[in-house]
């Protein structure tokens, strides 16, 4: 099925707006949504749209098929190493 240029162009639009607040792995599902609620041809006019790779948002979709959600995405954002002013406050004013 041939998607329509005018639904790829808005397309554009919306990773235009959307991906610049997030990072690789948190707009591949947004785009995997996208591209399954396309149906056929629906990975080559979002990864077109967005400027990516059709293994790009294959992978996408297969993180939405075992489960991948954006609050997990999100919630990984916070791991790893502390802020220097947390570790600051949580040491101050103790001798």
């Amino acid at each position: 099925m041939r998607i329509p240029d005018e639904t790829r162009d808005q397309l554009a639009v919306k990773f235009a707006v959307l991906f610049p607040h997030l990072d690789e792995r948190q707009w591949r599902l947004p785009a995997a949504a996208e591209a399954r609620s396309l149906g056929h041809g629906g990975i080559r006019a979002v990864a077109r749209a967005a400027g990516v790779s059709e293994t790009t948002v294959r992978r996408g979709m297969s993180d939405l098929e075992a489960g991948e959600s954006l609050v997990t995405a999100l919630t990984d954002l916070r791991a790893g190493r502390q802020h220097p002013q947390q570790k600051k406050r949580r040491f101050s004013g103790h001798r």
